[in-house]
């Protein structure tokens, strides 16, 4: 089974989150094709947390996990670090107060 390309599935990631009325930005634009995915969740009260995909490598399955958890200013250092490792690395910020980024839903595991 091929996998979505990084432009496809946070575009389609973004139509998810505009359908609930949800803030999305993309702050940085990474590799198109296979670049790596982090999503920033901001509840607007300075706390933000971040999150990445992670490969079980028993099962295969993909799954969101906690990069880092804190104020916004120590999620955004650590991004700032990521992309110094990993310049094809996508951004995309989220911005609820409620904390809700819809990743664990249906098809966005992928």
């Amino acid at each position: 089974m091929s996998r979505l390309t990084s432009d496809f599935w946070v575009a389609a990631y973004r139509a998810r989150l505009a359908a609930l009325n949800i803030p999305v930005y993309i702050s940085a634009k990474g590799d198109a094709t296979a670049g790596a995915v982090l999503v920033k969740l901001c509840t607007l009260d300075g706390k933000a947390c971040v999150y990445h995909r992670r490969l079980d490598l028993m099962s295969g399955a993909r799954a969101w996990d906690v990069l880092i958890e804190g104020t916004e200013e120590e999620c955004d250092a650590s991004i700032q670090k990521q992309r110094g490792f990993d310049p094809d690395l996508w951004v995309v910020e989220v911005e609820d107060r409620q904390g809700r980024h819809c990743l664990g839903e249906e098809g966005l595991s992928g």
